[in-house]
């Protein structure tokens, strides 16, 4: 299997870091290009005075948190010195501190973890991003003809959709928030959800990234009696949610979803008040932790 250029990938996850906090809660100027008829959720939070006398409003009894984990792997080494170095997870625990309210500390690590996974703990009440993931995600868009560069910039961008769906579990679990359906699609429906409203162009990237990665797993492997059974969708599934999402924030900017044989017309119809209902839902269960 071909492998990425250590500098390369070192650039490309300290980058990664940093940027996908700063933007993922935080105010961004940036529009997507296309029409959005509902507010961003850091444009519906009210004044100071409002929010302290508003009971709705959480108190913030906690807060994002570092952890350093011990690395085995030497080829993770060199990477995992640089985080450190560069205090990115301290940066981004800070700007997730100052965009929202917890109820409990929620840790955050990077690690390697022999698989290739990222996931929240309920228990541990942690994300964890594991360095194997970002390898997995360049060696799948390597395996379909991208150069190295095309793999790259797709692995960067399906990584930053997978760190947002972590986030979704997060704060379903911290928050106690109702989830009327799977809790997998809501996660994946967040995820597509900020990186449409708050990223810009790089959020479409995004969703388009993790949509060509669900593709192409689907087609590496037939799926079997635990992953029907499983809580997870079936990755076929999560390709044609992910650019529904994306076909529904911009019907007209995204036609060529459809036009070229995509996405079904029959679902394509249904996708601009799918995509309303997701985000007024997200919009409406973040609103009393925002700060």
């Amino acid at each position: 299997m071909p492998t990425m250029n250590r500098n390369s990938l070192n650039l490309a996850f300290v980058a990664l870091l940093l940027l996908l906090v700063t933007a993922c809660f935080c105010r961004s100027d940036r529009d997507s290009g296309g029409t959005r008829d509902t507010p961003r959720i850091s444009e519906l939070t009210s004044t100071d005075s409002e929010r302290g006398s508003d009971p709705s409003r959480r108190k913030d009894e906690g807060d994002f948190l570092v952890e350093h984990l011990d690395v085995s792997t030497p080829r993770y080494l060199e990477l995992d010195q640089q985080i450190k170095n560069e205090r990115l997870l301290e940066s981004a625990a800070e700007q997730l501190n100052n965009a929202l309210v917890l109820p409990h500390d929620i840790f955050l690590r990077t690690k390697d973890c022999n698989q290739v996974n990222a996931f929240y703990s309920p228990s541990e009440r942690s994300i964890t991003m594991c360095y194997e993931l970002m390898e997995h995600f360049y060696r799948i868009f390597k395996s379909v003809g991208n150069s190295d560069e095309e793999a790259y910039d797709k692995m960067f961008s399906a990584v930053r959709f997978v760190f947002l769906h972590e986030i979704g579990h997060a704060l379903i679990d911290v928050y106690s928030l109702p989830v009327a359906g799977n809790e997998e699609d809501a996660a994946d429906r967040l995820s597509s959800y900020v990186n449409l409203t708050e990223l810009g162009d790089e959020g479409v990237e995004a969703v388009f990234a993790a949509a060509d990665a669900f593709a192409i797993e689907s087609k590496l492997s037939k799926p079997g009696r635990a992953n029907l059974a499983g809580e997870h969708l079936l990755q076929e599934q999560r390709f044609y949610n992910s650019l529904c999402m994306i076909y529904g924030s911009n019907v007209g900017r995204y036609s060529k979803i459809v036009t070229e044989g995509y996405l079904p017309r029959e679902r394509a119809e249904r996708c601009p008040a799918e995509y309303k209902r997701t985000v007024d839902s997200w919009i409406l269960l973040l609103e009393p932790w925002r700060k």
